[in-house]
């Protein structure tokens, strides 16, 4: 199987995991404001850990967004640092879908609308159903991911679980859903581990990006992104 490193800096949380044969070495931590001094010298210790050059590594994969703006730079800008220094294809992820993983494996509930405090009154949302094929972790888009305020939410047809930050708006929420919510995950954020196991997927059919292409997914259109250049050298 392949190996893959991946990346997340999309919350306040700051994780960097590496999926090879199945196995997932992860490194997770809640750090506000710390990403672009941690991010790097996570990367380094994971990989000495694991006993692996960034050359021998199939891919590398990471949040994407949506999340926070200036944690989908730093993550974004590392990534195509180290995957045009290692001549290596670039799986991206939703954070959302992330999300709707961990709470699955922490309940076993397969549908999960996945909600991000997108901060001015807003969310971001995306519905996912979880599953396994031929032993991937597979996160299927049930509900397009959207940045809304909660009171707007439409067009959803299906139960789900909530998880996320954005579900501080639950008690709204429930009022719009056709069917209310009963469990809820609020203090679950996107983690490396549960992107590199999507992403082990994604990199199985061929879903991948150059590192020119490895772009953040802000959701808000008035949000631009100008590629980095690459900085990073192989390691």
């Amino acid at each position: 199987m392949s190996a893959i490193l991946a990346l997340d800096t999309s919350t306040p949380a700051c994780s960097v995991a590496l999926i090879q044969n199945g196995a997932v070495l992860e490194d997770f931590r809640m750090a506000p404001r710390q990403h672009n001094d941690l991010i790097l010298p996570m990367v380094d210790q994971l990989l000495s850990q694991a006993g692996l050059t960034l050359s021998q590594l199939d891919a590398i994969a990471f949040g994407r967004g949506p999340g926070s703006f200036t944690g989908l730079r730093i993550s974004a800008g590392v990534v195509q640092g180290l995957a045009y220094g290692a001549d290596l294809p670039v799986v991206p992820v939703s954070t959302l879908a992330a999300m709707a993983l961990e709470a699955h494996k922490s309940t076993y509930h397969d549908d999960w609308l996945a909600a991000l405090d997108a901060r001015m009154g807003e969310i971001y949302v995306g519905g996912y159903h979880i599953e396994k094929q031929n032993d991937f972790w597979v996160a299927q888009e049930t509900f397009a991911e959207r940045v809304i305020a909660p009171d707007n939410l439409t067009a959803i047809e299906q139960a789900y679980q909530g998880v996320g930050s954005g579900w501080l708006y639950q008690e709204r929420l429930n009022e719009v859903l056709p069917t209310p919510v009963k469990e809820v995950l609020v203090d679950i954020a996107p983690r490396a581990a549960c992107i590199a196991e999507l992403a082990a997927y994604d990199f199985a059919q061929g879903r991948v990006v150059t590192a020119e292409q490895a772009l953040p997914v802000y959701l808000r259109d008035e949000i631009t992104w100008e590629k980095q250049p690459a900085r990073i050298g192989k390691r």
